[in-house]
């Protein structure tokens, strides 16, 4: 990834600017009062609870510390996905993900759609995921979407689907406190995650030289329900704040991770919290890892406001829509180019 190929360059409104406020006032919130070790005192749930309300409604982010999830899991898994990335060109493309087989890598080289400096290997949690085969509303029928693992390294398979299971039970039990949060019981959202959809990816981001022209990942919105992210040492995440627009960079806090909803619970919510833009500036120095784990429905769940988040001074603010037609259409913009704009969840916007 040498030269800059063309498709890769930001338009003059996406291109980053090199200086951005520091992202000290992303609440830090700790779930040590989760522990099983500890004696869960209520009223300690109850300023979680109210810490994870105010993070959301004035930031769209957090990070949380104390989460429960094993030093040795997340060392794992960094470990095996650098020596993945660091396979040649024709190892790593044996499980190039493609519009058949749409988990796996890929590169932003063979992309030519996508304006993004990066590798990615991308895995579901589900093994198959039941999906919806057709962008056709009337259409019930369904697919199965597997995983390509590779040969090599030989323990990546083992240590990625371990790392799903323990990153699974954390955004759980975010949930439930999310929940809490808006005034709902603690479980209202387990039943979606039923026949989850759920998937992590991988990010690789080598050192670029043209960070000025170039992102890691463009600006963008998650289109899911909420989003666990865990990176290294180099920074690189940057947030659109939303009290000014600024784009504040979000520098790593050891073990932490750094949590935000996705476009479902705006809706869900009646966009009482919101999915906030976010986006990657390179390094010039240095490669950077990341792996998001991104909390999805099930293929047939209808993302419409819950009926208890609204009334007549607050009707719904969007109309219903399927997820699994959803998620499909999106999808099919890797592999293709459109003629019209992605879909958007405001294109369902009332």
């Amino acid at each position: 990834m040498g030269e800059v190929d063309p498709a890769l360059i930001q338009p003059p409104e996406h291109r980053p600017k090199l200086y951005v406020t520091e992202a000290e006032g992303i609440p830090i919130i700790d779930l040590a009062s989760l522990s099983e070790d500890s004696n869960t005192d209520p009223s300690a749930i109850e300023g979680l609870v109210r810490e994870i309300g105010s993070a959301f409604k004035e930031w769209g982010f957090f990070q949380v510390i104390n989460h429960g999830v094993p030093i040795e899991s997340r060392e794992k898994i960094e470990a095996t996905a650098k020596k993945f990335f660091a396979l040649s060109n024709e190892e790593k493309g044996k499980v190039r993900r493609d519009a058949v087989n749409v988990m796996g890598y890929y590169d932003s080289e063979h992309t030519k759609n996508i304006r993004d400096w990066k590798e990615v290997f991308d895995f579901t949690v589900e093994e198959p995921t039941l999906m919806a085969a057709s962008l056709d509303p009337h259409n019930k029928e369904t697919t199965h979407w597997n995983n390509q693992w590779p040969e090599n390294p030989p323990e990546l398979r083992e240590a990625f689907q371990e790392y799903a299971k323990v990153i699974e039970k954390l955004a759980l039990k975010l949930m439930e406190l999310i929940a809490m949060s808006l005034g709902l019981p603690p479980k209202r959202f387990h039943g979606f995650f039923k026949d989850q959809t759920s998937w992590i990816r991988l990010n690789y981001y080598p050192p670029c030289p043209f960070r000025d022209i170039v992102l890691g990942c463009g600006r963008h919105k998650d289109t899911g329900v909420l989003t666990v992210l865990a990176q290294d040492e180099v920074s690189g995440l940057e947030v659109k704040r939303k009290s000014d627009g600024e784009w504040v960079r979000v520098n790593p806090t050891p073990n932490a991770y750094i949590i935000n909803l996705g476009d479902i619970m705006q809706v869900w919510t009646n966009g009482a919290y919101e999915s906030i833009e976010h986006r990657v500036i390179l390094n010039p120095e240095k490669a950077r890892l990341s792996y998001p784990f991104f909390l999805k429905p099930a293929h047939y769940t209808m993302v419409e406001p819950f009926e208890e988040l609204t009334n007549e001074q607050n009707p719904p603010k969007y109309k219903a829509y399927s997820f699994g037609k959803f998620f499909v259409t999106r999808k099919r913009s890797n592999f293709m180019k459109l003629d019209v704009e992605n879909i958007q969840i405001y294109h369902f916007k009332i």
